[in-house]
């Protein structure tokens, strides 16, 4: 009941911040353009690419060119070095360890003022669920993540693994107690055995609340089915109330994955990357997600047939348009600078500010 109602609680006062995103988005971009910028003038990077002489959008547009990982790669290297105040003052926190292309492994800069955006991301996104549809019911059961390894190695000095295992020892204790699986069930490997682990871990429990990337999901729900003979999801959970995804975009996975729970739940859809906590769905139904002006990343759009032109053309959300493909490229407070993530993003309204992941550039 306490865990009720103090969520109730911090889902009332919360919403007044989701009010501003709507209300005032370009006065916090405007904002965390500043911080950055003040902030990156403390850093190699921002010497070397003469951050005191940056005063605007055009400025910064002029001096710091759209990069991709392998652009970014030697910063990251003196940082595994052991150098500080390389792409941000200090040194990361964590690196987020991702499957690279070219380059291997990628390792993406996690600092301490960039964590609370990966956490706050999450919370407020079920704060506000709570808010928008007075359901609570979900807080009574269990909740499972469905992730990568939380199991961290050290590079350079610095802790680094999947961002699920960073997330993992960052979860507020409120949620520590209902968190499944243990972690010595998320550290298995491979996955095959660690989802069958899952399974045992869940079957007996009251599970409330399912997250993870969709093909992950099916593939725990069609293992689920297999091992009990049920004909749905719900059968077996009957308590099962929201799923919270992300990661891809969730239309082509629709109809699979409430097939396999066998009947319509409500779903709550998230755009969380190692990079950052980018927006989450704010209305139930609704298309689209509420753009985070205020987590301290500033957002550039490319026009996506231009991402490639030697000068393309670089939006502020000031200028973007409901309805073009845009390449999402962040400046943000782990250290990241006019990156490109890869991903496309579609807006389908301006004021609010709500987009759809399209696609990928390749």
């Amino acid at each position: 009941m306490m865990l009720k109602t103090g969520a109730i609680w911090l889902a009332k006062r919360n919403s007044q911040r989701l009010k501003r995103w709507i209300n005032d988005p370009l006065s916090l971009q405007k904002e965390q353009f500043g911080r950055l910028i003040e902030m990156g003038r403390k850093t190699r990077f921002g010497r070397e690419h003469g951050f005191d002489e940056i005063h605007s959008h055009a400025d910064f547009a002029q001096k710091v060119p759209i990069r991709d990982y392998e652009e970014i790669k030697p910063y990251i290297d003196l940082i595994i070095q052991g150098e500080s105040d390389v792409l941000w003052p200090g040194r990361p926190k964590y690196f987020a360890k991702t499957s690279g292309t070219t380059s291997g492994a990628k390792f993406i800069p996690v600092t301490p003022e960039s964590m609370p955006n990966q956490v706050d991301g999450a919370r407020l996104s079920l704060l506000n669920y709570i808010h928008q549809t007075g359901n609570t019911r979900f807080i009574k059961g269990k909740y499972i993540f469905i992730s990568g390894s939380p199991v961290l190695e050290n590079t350079g000095g610095i802790p680094s693994g999947r961002l699920s295992g960073i997330a993992h020892r960052n979860l507020p204790f409120y949620l520590r107690h209902k968190r499944l699986p243990s972690f010595k069930t998320n550290a298995t490997e491979p996955w095959e055995r660690k989802l069958d682990l899952i399974i045992q871990e869940t079957l007996s429990e009251k599970m409330s609340l399912i997250s993870g990337i969709p093909p992950w999901l099916i593939m725990y729900f069609e293992r689920l089915l297999e091992k009990t003979g049920k004909s749905s999801v719900r059968q077996v959970f009957p308590q099962f109330d929201l799923m919270v995804h992300g990661g891809v975009n969730f239309s082509q996975y629709r109809k699979k994955v409430f097939s396999l729970i066998g009947h319509n739940i409500d779903d709550l859809e998230t755009f969380p990357a190692s990079e950052g906590f980018f927006a989450f769905q704010d209305r139930f139904p609704s298309e689209g997600m509420l753009l985070i002006p205020d987590g301290g990343i500033f957002y550039e759009f490319v026009p996506a047939e231009r991402f490639y032109d030697k000068n393309p053309p670089r939006l502020s959300l000031a200028e973007v348009e409901a309805g073009p493909n845009y390449a999402l490229v962040l400046s943000t407070n782990a250290g990241l600078w006019s990156y490109s993530i890869g991903d496309t993003v579609r807006f389908v309204s301006t004021f609010p500010h709500r987009l759809v992941v399209s696609g990928r550039l390749s």
